[in-house]
């Protein structure tokens, strides 16, 4: 197996209210059915084992842009969203924060006896991730959160957090099967990281491989290990600024949002008339869909699409959300029945603003885009929760002592 990423994280306090939670669920759903719609199973794990696309997908859902929450969140929203239709979708989510954690392995058994799969293999798997990230590598982080994905092939991700109560920072850890198909009766024989520690736990006599090829890297240069994995740092402030996002990107979509000359034709391309707001949220939503993982190294700038819960950069605007789910449920709905022009659609509204961006177009107004947004946000019912400046405690969580 590969270890594919990390991401450093600020603490927030607070826990996301149910008009939001409601709402991820439904997003986050219609998201992955447009990935897996487009381009299959196997890349929708991909996008989420990639560390940068994991923290944008949390925020074009309206999550705050850096927070450690949003690795809750997200796979909460798509546990509730995903598993009701397993065997239509053809995957599975298992685990979670704290005690939904410790419940993985009964979790992947009861998929295993369903589907075929091998039960005993997948639960190794997902302990010596566990393990490995918790003991291997002693970077001062304990686990609390432990997800596991999977597909009915036996393609699997996991993506785990720690958190270190010294620095108040959360670290998630990302991980995708190297074998797309056919993983359904042995595990994944070798385990690529970074070695920040002593080895104290993997003493498995099944995990045997995995050992030696740990032992292996520690043999390696450090510089070519760092290199193997994506690593995303965000930074401790927890408002959007100019700075944390690429300002030509934004522009770009703005421009096919508010300016006539291109709306006009975004529409087209979506088959449906729609206001400015609501292409702006769906350009972002399509680039989460369709665009190539160098696209997601300014997670903050998906914020533009539906706000943040703490009102940064500004409150999440309810009605252009539910506007973004109906035209994505609708677009899928009508796919179903072989009318796949308007799913279609959000293919050629990417494709579009890229061009836009590449034509030359200028760098968005950062401030007075995020002062429009705040203007118009009463009229679009916006609502946050918290305070931007309340600090999180750093309480211990439990630690997944199963693993």
């Amino acid at each position: 197996m590969k270890r594919s990423g990390s991401a450093d994280l600020p603490l927030h306090g607070g826990s996301v209210p149910p008009w939001l939670a409601q709402r991820m669920t439904r997003l986050g759903t219609a998201i992955a059915e447009n990935v897996i719609h487009h381009y299959g199973r196997s890349a929708f794990l991909s996008k989420l084992s990639d560390p940068f696309w994991f923290q944008a997908f949390g925020t074009v859902m309206g999550m705050d842009w850096h927070s450690s929450g949003i690795t809750t969140s997200v796979l909460g929203a798509l546990k509730r969203g995903l598993n009701p239709r397993s065997d239509e979708l053809g995957l599975f989510v298992c685990g979670g924060r704290g005690r939904h954690s410790r419940k993985t392995p009964q979790e992947l058994w009861q998929y295993a006896e369903k589907t075929g799969l091998n039960g005993d293999s997948l639960v190794r798997s997902s302990r010596l991730t566990a393990r490995v990230d918790n003991n291997a590598i002693q970077d001062g982080f304990q686990l609390y959160l432990h997800g596991f994905v999977v597909t009915t092939d036996g393609e699997w991700i996991v993506v785990q957090q720690g958190m270190n109560a010294d620095s108040a920072v959360a670290r998630r850890y990302h991980w995708h099967s190297a074998s797309v198909r056919g993983f359904t009766s042995e595990p994944h024989t070798a385990i690529v990281g970074e070695h920040q520690g002593t080895i104290l736990n993997l003493v498995d006599p099944q995990a045997k491989a995995a050992q030696a090829a740990i032992l292996e890297t520690t043999r390696e240069q450090p510089d070519k290990n760092i290199d193997t994995i994506r690593r995303l740092v965000l930074p401790a402030h927890h408002e959007v600024r100019a700075s944390n996002v690429d300002l030509k990107r934004l522009g770009a979509v703005l421009a096919v949002a508010h300016e006539r000359e291109f709306s006009d034709f975004a529409s087209l391309l979506l088959l449906e008339k729609l206001g400015p707001r609501t292409l702006q949220s769906l350009a972002l939503v399509a680039e989460v869909v369709h665009g190539a993982p160098a696209r997601f190294s300014d997670p903050a700038r998906f914020s533009f699409a539906h706000g943040g819960k703490d009102g940064h950069p500004f409150p999440v605007p309810l009605q252009t959300y539910d506007e973004t789910i109906s035209f994505m449920r609708r677009s899928l709905d009508s796919a179903k029945v072989g009318h796949a022009e308007k799913v279609d659609g959000m293919h050629r509204l990417d494709r579009f603003a890229r061009l836009v961006e590449n034509i030359g177009r200028p760098q968005a107004d950062f401030e007075g885009a995020v002062a429009h947004e705040r203007d118009i946000s009463p009229s679009l019912d916006g609502r946050m929760v918290g305070s931007a400046s309340r600090k999180a405690s750093p309480k211990s969580p439990s630690q997944l002592s199963l693993f």
